[in-house]
Parts: structure tokens; sequence; C-alpha cells
């Protein structure tokens, strides 16, 4: 599972002209489901996102956790950062789950990450979608999960 990360002041998301999901301060979260995903890596990363202290305290320092500012989290997939660049030119999309389980791990991210405390908001899976941004900072992360 491989997620982008951004902390922004605002984030929303648009398909066929029609809003979908909008947050505040909070994270907007990229992510991939990669071949061999499951329900331990969507675990895994719902359990991160939360406590990541990637927020400014008092001082300026990344010492506080999206759970700990009350910010919100917009979750989007986006398969194509399952992709492989180092050959050719163009992309590969074979580490990429297949659609239908990668939206079963999705969904499951999604449900662990709404039984906390965070209000997440979420894409249309599988739509094309207009992603609109404020990133805060800029401050963007990558994370990784690699499924055993």
């Amino acid at each position: 599972m491989r997620a982008v990360i951004q902390r922004v002041s605002e984030a929303s998301v648009v398909v066929d002209g029609q809003p979908v999901s909008a947050i505040g301060p909070g994270l907007l979260v990229l992510v991939a489901v990669e071949e061999g995903d499951g329900e331990a890596e969507a675990a895994w990363l719902s359990r991160r996102l939360p406590e990541l202290r990637i927020f400014p305290d008092q001082e300026g320092r990344m010492n506080l956790s999206l759970a700990a500012t009350g910010g919100e989290l917009l979750l989007v997939s986006q398969f194509t950062l399952a992709a492989r660049l180092d050959r050719g030119r163009r992309p590969s999309f074979a580490e990429a789950a297949p659609p239908d389980v990668a939206r079963a791990v999705y969904d499951q991210l999604v449900a662990f990450l709404s039984a906390g405390d965070i209000p997440v908001r979420t894409g249309l899976f599988g739509a094309m979608m207009k992603v609109s941004l404020v990133n805060d900072g800029p401050v963007t992360f990558i994370l990784e999960q690699r499924s055993a």
C-alpha cells in the first residue's frame, strides 16, 4: 500500500462537475492498493495516519498529530501511485491490485478510519475525479507498507 499524505488548509473532490467531498484543515491522502495488500495493510495505515506528528505546535515544530489538532481527513483512491516508471515511456500498473480487490481493501481502510474520532471524507472509487487542495507548508510525505 502506498500513500501520498498532504497537510492541507482545505481540499475537495468533484466528479462530473458535482462536489463529492470537502474538508477544511487536515490531511488529503491519496492511496494506492497494491498486489498482495489486504486487511493488515489497511489496518496499519489506519493506525498511522491519525497519529503522524506533522502539524505545527506553538513553536512551529512538527509535533502534533491529526488527532491532536481536530483536523479532517480526505481519502482518495489513486491506482496510478502503484505505477512503475523505470522502464520504457508508458507506466506499468502491474503492481496495482485488481479493481475488485483494491476496492475491498480501500473500503476496509475507510471503515477502520471512520471507526475513530477523526472526520473522514472520501473521493469516489474508480471515478475520474478533480481533486483540489491548498497544501499547507507545503508538507507532503510518502508512506509505504509492503505486503508480506
